[in-house]
């Protein structure tokens, strides 16, 4: 099933996630709207326990297991983007291939898409033997440039 996602179309707004989840015959729960929901308004990577808080915030009745369940369910099936952190997942609303930018002062995780120039890919190919067939890239740095300077002279 996960190769049929492959081949369909990446998923740019709420609506397409919708669609997806029905195309993958997922139930459209009132919870799973809501989280949804959330993922694109928010434009960030979020942990379950902000996800759950915020939700509550605007009054969504949505138990923490139910938070938990769906984001398993979405993200299992390419839905949403889950990113392994050494203090826990984080969640968002892009699924396709993409990179990040990690800021190292703000913490936040800025999606990015980039496309590599296929001379780096073959390039990457011949050192390795590997034919490439995705790739994603994490980039580091600090959104404020006065916090790096300062950093860097300690």
């Amino acid at each position: 099933m996960q190769n049929d996602a492959a081949t369909l179309k990446p998923i740019r707004s709420f609506d397409d996630a919708l669609e997806r989840c029905q195309i993958l015959g997922m139930r459209l729960s009132r919870q799973r709207r809501f989280i949804l929901e959330l993922l694109w308004q928010a434009q960030e990577h979020l942990s379950a326990r902000e996800i759950y808080d915020r939700l509550n915030r605007q009054g969504k009745d949505i138990g923490h297991t139910s938070v938990y369940q769906n984001l398993e369910a979405l993200s299992s099936q390419g839905i949403i983007e889950c990113i392994e952190r050494s203090d826990g997942r984080l969640y968002g609303n892009i699924s396709d291939s993409h990179s990040h930018v990690n800021c190292l002062d703000t913490q936040q995780i800025l999606d990015v898409h980039i496309e590599l120039p296929a001379t780096i890919i073959q390039q990457i190919e011949a050192q390795t033997g590997v034919k490439i067939t995705d790739y994603h890239i994490n980039f580091y740095g600090y959104r404020h440039a006065d916090i790096a300077a300062t950093g860097a002279n300690e």
